[in-house]
């Protein structure tokens, strides 16, 4: 059995593929011809090699430029063939040249800073709202970097020498507030945008389209899909990624073979899942956007499974009674969860920033699963506290989202 056929960039491409297909069939394009149906999962750590010259030169090469060792795989930190299989089928969604995968997605953007920060490039222009521990990661400078933070209209002026990232997230968390990509990337001249497109997947947005180098996904999200793996990527050129490898194989961030499997299978309904519970979401957002005991809804144009409201009452109230909706930190699992990002995933983050992001003591995030539309407004409906006051906020950002899933790239 052969397991090393496939690897990052050993694709079999013949015309351009559809979303729904490219997920199905990338990085499994090889397993017909080895007589297999199912991507097989290499867990070695370590493989035989009796030749020590040529281990030598491949391992020269690495060091010089990041790119995948030629030839049977050395060790586990290097590469692993189950996990490149996952990188395959990720660029192909993005339409990256490559990807790299990573043990979580604090451990992938690490990596990015890292990558920067050894050429001297050490400053972060950030547009907030990002997730909580990107935000505190860079507000602490805990790998050496400096941030300033800016709306998307001030990225150019923010620009340093030694700037060496661009970070934004779109949708973003937890206010699904959305930034116009082309006009950012244009903003950053030569410096490399990172989007962090956890949110939207490659179903509903490719930033690469809009000129970022960089596009980052907390793959335990989304891509795995239930909630049973934890991993991050960044989909990007061979350039960058080979750099990536290097900061992996030096950090150790690798992400497990059996991690790289579930996400490989992941993908495959990656398109089926985002659309049936986008179309969840919008109905309800516009339900909590006419319920009166809600402040006001947050749902993006482009769509997605993740509704943010803010609510009149005690939002604690409505964490404590849910019963079909699990009250739990993440996101994009196949159950729907809620959380207060106030409390949880944006704690971390100064209460001023947080709130001057809007990310408000009031505001509840909400990630749509799979289940039935009226199961799931049962469940909020008995939840939500009473309505206070005597007027409503004006509902923003709520609107039929456009049709985010073009059929071909």
């Amino acid at each position: 059995m052969d397991t090393t056929s496939t690897r990052a960039h050993d694709a079999i491409r013949t015309a351009p593929r559809a979303l729904a297909t490219e997920a199905v069939h990338a990085g499994r394009d090889d397993l017909a011809r080895q007589g297999l149906h199912a991507p097989p999962i290499d867990l070695s750590t370590t493989y035989p090699s009796y030749d020590s010259r040529g281990e030598a030169a491949r391992i020269d090469a690495f060091a010089t430029t990041g790119a995948e060792p030629d030839g049977p795989p050395v060790y586990g930190r290097l590469g692993n063939p189950t996990v490149a299989r996952f990188e395959t089928a990720l660029a192909r969604l993005e339409g990256t040249e490559a990807a790299v995968a990573f043990a979580s997605g604090m451990a992938a953007l690490s990596a990015v800073l890292l990558v920067r920060g050894s050429m001297g490039l050490r400053h972060v222009v950030a547009v907030r709202p990002l997730y909580g521990c990107s935000d505190h990661l860079l507000t602490a400078g805990l790998l050496g970097t400096e941030v300033t933070w800016t709306d998307p209209a001030g990225v150019a002026d923010a620009l340093r020498p030694d700037t060496g990232l661009v970070l934004v997230e779109s949708p973003a968390n937890p206010t699904l507030a959305e930034v116009d990509l082309r006009a950012v990337t244009h903003a950053c001249g030569s410096v490399p945008l990172l989007v962090d497109n956890t949110f939207a997947t490659p179903v509903l947005q490719r930033p690469a389209e809009h000129g970022a180098r960089l596009v980052l996904h907390s793959a335990t999200k989304y891509l795995g899909g239930h909630g049973d793996v934890l991993a991050g990527v960044v989909a990007c050129d061979e350039e960058f990624a080979g750099r990536l490898r290097q900061v992996r194989f030096a950090t150790g961030g690798v992400l497990h073979p059996l991690a790289g499997y579930l996400l490989l299978r992941g993908l495959s309904t990656l398109p089926v899942r985002v659309r049936a519970a986008s179309a969840t979401a919008a109905e309800l957002a516009r339900r909590l956007t006419a319920d009166p005991r809600v402040a006001r809804v947050h749902y993006p144009r482009i769509g997605g499974a993740m509704v943010s409201f803010e609510v009149h009452g005690d939002p604690h109230e409505v964490i404590a009674a849910v019963r079909l909706i699990t009250p739990a930190v993440s996101l994009g699992s196949v159950d729907t969860l809620i959380q207060h990002p106030a409390s949880i995933s944006h704690r971390i983050v100064d209460a001023d920033d947080r709130r001057g992001a809007g990310v408000t003591d009031r505001l509840l995030r909400m990630s749509v699963g799979l289940e039935d539309v009226e199961d799931l407004w049962s469940d909020l409906n008995a939840s939500l506290p009473g309505a206070r006051g005597t007027a409503r906020q004006a509902t923003t950002g709520v609107r039929p989202p456009t049709d985010p899933m073009p059929l071909r790239r």
